[in-house]
């Protein structure tokens, strides 16, 4: 399955936020979307699963333009992962999983025996089990990312939408997510992904996507496209890419930020 844009355009009522946006992404594929604040990543998500109309340009579902298909045939090629909220009802972990069954059911139909084992599918599958019953409005900030994958995961499609999935996360479940992201890659589930670190970028993404004031600046493998030049381009800011080795790991990039002040601090030392 294939998700793909064709010059597109898109943003709101007399506000453009992004044009001539080109790209596409495969099931088994993790496609990482980067750009500074305000440079319109989650408007064009929004846009790619038609929750607002694009402004011009194409985007394809496997070929098909996905103006000319229903609602609940694009709930059941893509899932979509928000930023975790705290939410405003108490519904429990098990029950939020749950709704990811939506689009598999008729209008006012009640999920099913089939229904609830694949919520509960999904929730084991990210670890979720010991959580099922708490209330999604009380579990941490981690545990309610890892419950909203945990949904689209139940909501059994080849192409997931991930806005900032690890935004607000402490550094242990950053970690836990990026993990996931890289496992249902590994199963076949095409990823795309934004977020503001080039570190998560290199660790998972097979291809990065720069957006920079609203238009696909670099497109291609991390190595090619997350360059001192491009990133100082998009964020202001002077970096190294050093290579490390993780003991008993392959060796991977990192990006190392100039801070201003730090050789002072160090010659005072």
């Amino acid at each position: 399955m294939r998700l793909e844009t064709r010059g597109l355009a898109y943003g709101y009522r007399g506000h453009p936020v992004g044009r001539d946006v080109s790209l596409a992404f495969d099931a088994g594929e993790v496609l990482c979307l980067l750009g500074p604040n305000g440079g319109g990543k989650t408007t064009l998500f929004k846009t790619l699963l038609g929750l607002i109309p694009r402004q011009g340009g194409g985007i394809l579902l496997d070929g098909r333009d996905l103006a000319t298909l229903d609602r609940r045939a694009v709930a059941r090629a893509i899932a979509y992962v928000p930023q975790a909220g705290t939410g405003y009802f108490p519904f429990t972990v098990g029950e939020v999983v749950l709704m990811g069954r939506t689009a598999h059911l008729p209008a006012f139909g009640v999920p099913g025996r089939a229904d609830r084992a694949a919520a509960d599918e999904a929730i084991e599958r990210l670890g979720l089990g010991h959580l099922a019953e708490s209330a999604f409005t009380r579990i941490s900030g981690g545990e309610r990312q890892l419950t909203l994958i945990a949904r689209a995961l139940a909501q059994d499609t080849k192409l997931l939408v991930m806005d900032e999935p690890t935004a607000s996360l402490d550094f242990g479940n950053q970690v836990k997510v990026l993990e996931q992201v890289l496992a249902l890659a590994r199963s076949g589930i095409g990823i795309l992904l934004s977020t503001h670190d080039p570190d998560h970028a290199l660790a998972c993404a097979d291809r990065v996507a720069l957006l920079h004031h609203g238009t696909l600046a670099a497109l291609g493998a991390p190595d090619d496209v997350l360059t001192p030049a491009s990133l100082h381009a998009a964020y202001g800011v002077d970096v190294r890419i050093e290579t490390i080795a993780p003991p008993g790991q392959a060796a991977r990039r990192v990006c190392v930020p100039a801070l201003r002040g730090q050789g002072q601090q160090a010659a005072r030392g």
